[in-house]
C-alpha cells in the first residue's frame, strides 16, 4: 500500500510545482517603457541582443511588490556591454531585458563617463536608458552636466535633457533648457535659455553648439556676449564662433561689437575681447552716438585699449550737427580719443582722413591730401594741396586750418598759411570772367553772420586785384568803373556782395586803380590764379569719388573796351606814322 502511494505523491508535487510555476509567470507583467525605447527603425532579422548580467547582490526577492517580477536588494551590480550598473535595489524584466535600478544608481561605461541618480531605467535590446532625480553625468575629462532626467544612448554616445541642466567643465558653468551631450567628441548642442557664465564673461542665446576639447562655442541665433566688468562692451550676433579660452569671437550674421561707447557692425566680424582689436568686412559701420558722428567703409580695425578705429575701402564719415551735417571721405578714415591735457577725466574726439580728403558742409567744402579734425575743440586742418570753396569763394594755401564755434557749429574762421589765394566771384550769376583775388604769406578770413566769408586779413607781400562799381545816378544801376590792383605788406579786405573793398593797405602801400579801357586782360588775373570748378564739391554725394569731375567752367572774357581802346591807340598810332616825312633812297 505504500509502495504505490509513493509514486502517487511525487506525482502530485510535480503537478504542484508546475501549477505554480505557470501562475507565477503568468503573475509577471511587463514593464511600460517609455517611448524613447522604442526603436525609430526596427531591425528585421537582427541577432538576439546579449542579456543584462546580474553580477552580485545581498538577496533575490519575488512578490507581488514589482507585479510578480524578479528583484535584487543591497549592493546590487549589473553588467553589459563593458558597462557596470551599482544601485540600493534592481528591478529585472527578463522577457524585456530591461531593468529598473532605484537608489543611488550608479553606471560606469566602457569609455570612462559616469552617470549618477536616484532613479535609471536601462534597456538592454537599445543600450538606451533614462536616468532620473537628482542626475549627474561625469566625463571622463571631468566635465560635469547635472539635470532632473537624463536619456542617454550608449549605441550613439549621447545624453539628452529637456528639463533644465547646468554643465561644468572647471572654467564655467553653463545653464539650459535642454542639451544633447556627444561624448565622443564632447560637443554640447544647447538651446533654450543658454547662458556660459566664467569669471570675464557671460555668453547668453537661443542655441549654441559647445566644444569641451577645443572650447569653442558655435552660435546659431540671437546671441550675447557680456564683459562682466564692464556690462556695455558685449558681442551681439545671430551666428559665430566664440572661443571662451581665448575670448576670440567670428561672427557672421547681424553681429554688433560693443566698446568704449561705440558700435561695429558689418557683414562678417572679428573680435579678440582680451586684445580689444576687432575687424570687419563688407558693409561695416562704426558709430559713435556720443560723438554723433558714425564712419562707414568696407573694412574697418578697432583698437579698443587706444580707443582708435580705422576704415578703408571707400570710406566715408557723417558727423550729425544740430542743423546740419559734416561729411568726411578719404582712401584712410582714422578715429580716436585722447586725454585732454588740462583734464585727464575728459576726452577729446579726433577724426583723419588721409590720402585724397574730402569734406563736405552746407556753407563750406574742401579737398587736400590729408584731413584733420579736432571734433571736441571743432578745428579742422587742411594738409597738402587743400582747398576750400564757400558759397561762391575759394580759399587755398599750403596749409588751411578752420575754426569751428562749438557752439552754434559754424565756421568762426580760417587761418591759410603759406602761399594764401583768396578768390570770389564778381558775380556768381554771371558767366563773365571776372574775379576779385587776394594773397599773400599768411592770411585769415572771418566768417560773418551769415556764414559766409566777410573778410580777409592778409599779412607779407599782401596783393589784392578788386572790381570797382559806381552807381549811375540817372538810372541808378551799377556801373563799373575799373580794377583796382594793391601791393602793400598788411591788407585788410572785405567782401561784400560782389565787391572786395580793401579797407586798409599798410607798410609799403601802392593802389593803382585802372579802368576796364586801360588794363591788359592778363593783369586782372595773378599768374598763380586756380579757380576750380572741375573738383568743387557741390552735393555731399561728391565727396564718394575722388572728384565728381565736373566739366569746367568756360566763362566769358569782356575785353571791349580795352580792345576799343586798343585799336584807337592803334589808329591814332597810323595816323602820327602817316604824318612822318618818308625817307627816299638816292
Amino acid at each position: 500500500m505504500t509502495n504505490v502511494s509513493l509514486p502517487v505523491k511525487l506525482i502530485f508535487f510535480v503537478l504542484a510545482f508546475i501549477s505554480t510555476f505557470v501562475f507565477s509567470q503568468e503573475q509577471q507583467k511587463p514593464f511600460q517603457k517609455d517611448p524613447y525605447f522604442t526603436p525609430k527603425t526596427p531591425q528585421k532579422n537582427a541577432a538576439p541582443a546579449e542579456k543584462v548580467k546580474h553580477i552580485h547582490s545581498d538577496e533575490l526577492r519575488k512578490d507581488e511588490k514589482y507585479e510578480g517580477n524578479n528583484y535584487f536588494v543591497g549592493n546590487v551590480q549589473f553588467s553589459h556591454q563593458g558597462s557596470l550598473l551599482n544601485a540600493d535595489l534592481v528591478i529585472v524584466y527578463e522577457e524585456q531585458n530591461f531593468i529598473k535600478a532605484i537608489g543611488n544608481v550608479k553606471l560606469q561605461n566602457a569609455d570612462g563617463s559616469v552617470i549618477t541618480a536616484d532613479e535609471m531605467e536601462y534597456d538592454g535590446n537599445t543600450q538606451k536608458g533614462i536616468a532620473r532625480k537628482n542626475v549627474v553625468l561625469t566625463d571622463p575629462k571631468g566635465t560635469v552636466i547635472r539635470t532632473e532626467t537624463m536619456y542617454y544612448d550608449r549605441i550613439s554616445n549621447q545624453a539628452y535633457y529637456n528639463t533644465g541642466g547646468t554643465i561644468n567643465d572647471g572654467k564655467s558653468t553653463t545653464y539650459s533648457k535642454s542639451g544633447t551631450y556627444y561624448l565622443a567628441t564632447r560637443t554640447i548642442d544647447l538651446s533654450g535659455r543658454v547662458k556660459i557664465d566664467d569669471n570675464q564673461y557671460v555668453l547668453e542665446g537661443d542655441n549654441v553648439v559647445q566644444n569641451q576639447n577645443t572650447n569653442i562655442v558655435n552660435i546659431n541665433g540671437p546671441t550675447t556676449i557680456v564683459n562682466k566688468k564692464n556690462p556695455k562692451n558685449r558681442i551681439v550676433t545671430d551666428k559665430g564662433n566664440y572661443n571662451t579660452n581665448t575670448k576670440e569671437a567670428f561672427l557672421y550674421k547681424n553681429s554688433r561689437v560693443y566698446y568704449n561707447d561705440k558700435i561695429l557692425t558689418g557683414d562678417e566680424m572679428y573680435y579678440n575681447q582680451l586684445t580689444g582689436f576687432g575687424k570687419a568686412t563688407g558693409n561695416v559701420t562704426l558709430d559713435d552716438p556720443n560723438e554723433r558722428r558714425w564712419i562707414k567703409g568696407g573694412y574697418g580695425e578697432i583698437f579698443e585699449k587706444k580707443d582708435s578705429a580705422m576704415m578703408t575701402k571707400n570710406p566715408y564719415a557723417v558727423k550729425a550737427l544740430e542743423k546740419d551735417s559734416m561729411y568726411f571721405a578719404a582712401e584712410k578714415i582714422i578715429s580716436f580719443q585722447r586725454p585732454d591735457s588740462a583734464d585727464s577725466k575728459v576726452k577729446k574726439s579726433f577724426l583723419r582722413a588721409f590720402r585724397k580728403g574730402r569734406f563736405y558742409k552746407s556753407n563750406a567744402q574742401g579737398r587736400a591730401d590729408s584731413i584733420a579734425f579736432n571734433e571736441t575743440d571743432g578745428v579742422l586742418h587742411m594738409y597738402t594741396k587743400p582747398i576750400l570753396w564757400s558759397n561762391g569763394k575759394q580759399v587755398t594755401g599750403e596749409k588751411v586750418e578752420a575754426y569751428f564755434n562749438t557752439q552754434n557749429e559754424n565756421i568762426d574762421s580760417l587761418k591759410v598759411i603759406g602761399n594764401a589765394f583768396a578768390i570770389s566771384k564778381v558775380d556768381s550769376l554771371s558767366m563773365k570772367d571776372e574775379f576779385n583775388q587776394v594773397k599773400g604769406k599768411l592770411m585769415t578770413v572771418y566768417y560773418g553772420a551769415d556764414n559766409n566769408i566777410k573778410e580777409a586779413k592778409v599779412i607779407g607781400n599782401a596783393q589784392a586785384i578788386s572790381y570797382s562799381d559806381d552807381e549811375n545816378k540817372q538810372t541808378g544801376e551799377k556801373e563799373r568803373i575799373g580794377i583796382s590792383l594793391t601791393s602793400c605788406g598788411i591788407i585788410d579786405a572785405i567782401f561784400e556782395e560782389k565787391l572786395l573793398y580793401v579797407v586798409e593797405c599798410n607798410i609799403g602801400a601802392t593802389a593803382d586803380t585802372y579802368p576796364m579801357s586801360m588794363i591788359e586782360p592778363e593783369k586782372r588775373k595773378f599768374p598763380d590764379f586756380n579757380w576750380n570748378t572741375k573738383d568743387r564739391i557741390l552735393k555731399w554725394q561728391d565727396i564718394l569719388v575722388d572728384t565728381p569731375n565736373y566739366e569746367e567752367v568756360q566763362y566769358e572774357s569782356d575785353n571791349t573796351l580795352y580792345d576799343k581802346a586798343q585799336e584807337t591807340v592803334a589808329k591814332e598810332k597810323a595816323k602820327e606814322e602817316a604824318k612822318k616825312p618818308k625817307r627816299t633812297r638816292r
